[in-house]
């Protein structure tokens, strides 16, 4: 029992210091999946670029990505097991709803066996409460792109993809329950999922990821999940 106490402590050490340490190691990689114009800077505690190489797929060549093509199928782009962390903001919702399993599928085939796929969409819940509230031309918020109203929440910004943008569409939702169980039915280990304003926040686990040294970035990078539904 002691043995079994003393390697899970030395387990959890190796892996802060992995996460937290770059002088000690080679810059780790993170995928930016459906990565568009943005950059993982909105999260740059959690992926410092002194720590992390950002590596950019998009389907849409005009927004300049690593690599044009899709979450779905990455096979010809990335091996099994070479990423560290996988970071998909708004992209799943643009799959149509069978595909959002696969690309799931294919978050945990590249993700190493001790890395986590953080993930961010809108809550189809509160969109929806929001529809039936104030109907759908409401202005909910003010964003660099315009006004968002639960229409373009719903079905992707109007404005943009009037304007030719056909990949900002929505094709589907996730609510935190379905999102929850797809994590699970992909083989991840543990899901950790949480509702936040507008919008879902999840962290998928693999088998040999340390939870707490995960959130305990999370939370330095504003983003506490500690009070999150969680699925093992």
């Amino acid at each position: 029992m002691y043995l079994l106490m003393t390697m899970a402590a030395l387990q959890t050490r190796n892996q802060e210091l992995r996460f937290a340490s770059p002088a000690a190691h080679k810059p780790r990689r993170v995928l930016n999946a459906g990565s568009g114009l943005k950059s993982i800077e909105r999260l740059g505690t959690v992926f410092d670029r002194s720590e992390w190489d950002e590596i950019r797929i998009d389907l849409d060549p005009g927004v300049a990505p690593d690599v044009v093509g899709s979450m779905t199928d990455m096979r010809a782009h990335f091996n099994a097991q070479s990423f560290d962390a996988i970071w998909s903001s708004h992209s799943l919702e643009h799959l149509h709803g069978h595909e959002i399993p696969v690309a799931l599928a294919e978050f945990r085939r590249i993700l190493k066996v001790d890395g986590f796929a953080l993930i961010t969409c809108p809550d189809l819940e509160t969109v929806m409460t929001l529809f039936l509230k104030h109907g759908p031309d409401h202005v909910i918020y003010q964003s660099p792109a315009g006004p968002i109203t639960p229409l373009d929440m719903m079905f992707g910004h109007g404005r943009s993809i009037a304007a030719g943008h056909v990949h900002m569409a929505h094709n589907s939702g996730l609510t935190a329950a379905r999102l929850t169980n797809l994590l699970r039915q992909a083989g991840f280990a543990d899901a950790v999922v949480k509702r936040h304003e507008f919008d879902l926040w999840a962290v998928g686990l693999m088998p040999r990821t340390d939870r707490n040294v995960i959130l305990r970035k999370m939370a330095a990078a504003g983003l506490d999940l500690s009070d999150a539904t969680r699925r093992t």
